[in-house]
């Protein structure tokens, strides 16, 4: 699978003055742009709520678990410095109150945050809100962890951790090239009386699949679908992979009885994987990693190079 390189060290610099990390610094801190072409100015870092998995991994990877005042329900990693945090919700169902009554200094939050209205009462609260940008590509991930760098101060900790990110991303692009027949791969994001829900273009679930070296069974719609039983059978999946949840969760048992799944390749050969959510399509700094595990499941001959990959944004030491 070809697969577009990284961008080299001119090109990176052009992207990050488009999302404003060259922005001028102004007395008190930096002004960063967001994905919503904001010029945000930022004096005060120390009370910092985080909302977004991604973020919160990130933020802790650069040596401000201190900073952090809270973070929301999808915030899971590390678990020894989210845990105790106070917790302001999930992501897309935020309370203002909830998030104003930690008195924060900055708001650090994906673009998916929401609802609405939140956003709304946040921004006219004064509080300084950056919104990062969702892009579910290689080069996007880089950005994210830069953005957030700049706007803790700390540019050449986010430096050093993208980085290593990119060098994992090396490394996984060296496993890809030893498959010679990509497999086909569902994602299923859940199944209700039924029915699955499958992820098609322009999501964190197909980037992972490309990612990993499959190709997404599901191509002719964008975001996620409920699908008939027909549409399963006709997509023929060599594999399906979901997420584990404390509830509501896809279970191996739920395929494997399937009636649709059990005429596809996949469920002839039960191949079935579920991983934690945040790591398999949270994109943050252990994406690489994600879809190397992944891989190995798919491709089992990849089983000696996969456990030879070492990511290095586990070990680097980025920390401000």
């Amino acid at each position: 699978m070809m697969r577009r390189p990284l961008f080299g060290a001119a090109c990176a610099l052009l992207t990050a003055t488009a999302i404003g990390l060259s922005s001028p610094a102004r007395a008190g801190g930096p002004v960063v742009r967001d994905a919503h072409g904001r010029d945000v100015m930022i004096s005060d870092t120390s009370r910092t709520v985080a909302v977004g998995g991604a973020i919160t991994e990130v933020l802790v990877a650069l040596g401000f678990e201190q900073r952090i005042a809270g973070v929301d329900s999808t915030s899971t990693f590390p678990p020894e410095a989210v845990k105790g945090k106070p917790n302001v919700g999930y992501l897309r169902q935020l309370s203002a109150e909830g998030v104003i009554g930690l008195n924060p200094t900055l708001i650090l939050a994906m673009d998916s945050a929401g609802p609405k209205q939140t956003m709304q009462a946040l921004e006219a609260a004064k509080i300084p809100l950056v919104s990062i940008p969702e892009t579910f590509t290689e080069q996007g991930l880089l950005d994210k962890i830069r953005l957030i760098g700049h706007a803790m101060q700390a540019d050449a900790g986010a430096t050093c951790l993208a980085n290593a990110v990119a060098q994992d991303f090396d490394q996984l692009r060296q496993l890809r090239a030893k498959i010679s027949k990509p497999a086909r791969v569902m994602f299923v994001m859940s199944l209700v009386n039924g029915q699955a829900m499958a992820a098609g273009r322009n999501t964190a679930a197909n980037e992972i699949i490309e990612l990993s070296g499959g190709v997404n069974a599901i191509d002719g719609y964008d975001g996620y679908k409920t699908i008939n039983d027909e549409a399963i059978v006709a997509a023929k999946p060599d594999a399906v992979i979901t997420i584990r949840r404390s509830r509501d969760s896809f279970e191996a048992d739920a395929f494997y009885a399937h009636p649709a799944f059990a005429l596809t390749p996949a469920g002839a050969n039960r191949a079935f994987l579920a991983m934690d959510g945040l790591y398999l399509l949270g994109f943050g700094p252990r994406t690489p990693a994600a879809a190397r595990d992944v891989a190995a499941a798919l491709y089992p001959q990849l089983a000696p190079q996969a456990g030879s990959f070492s990511p290095k944004a586990a070990s680097a030491d980025c920390r401000s």
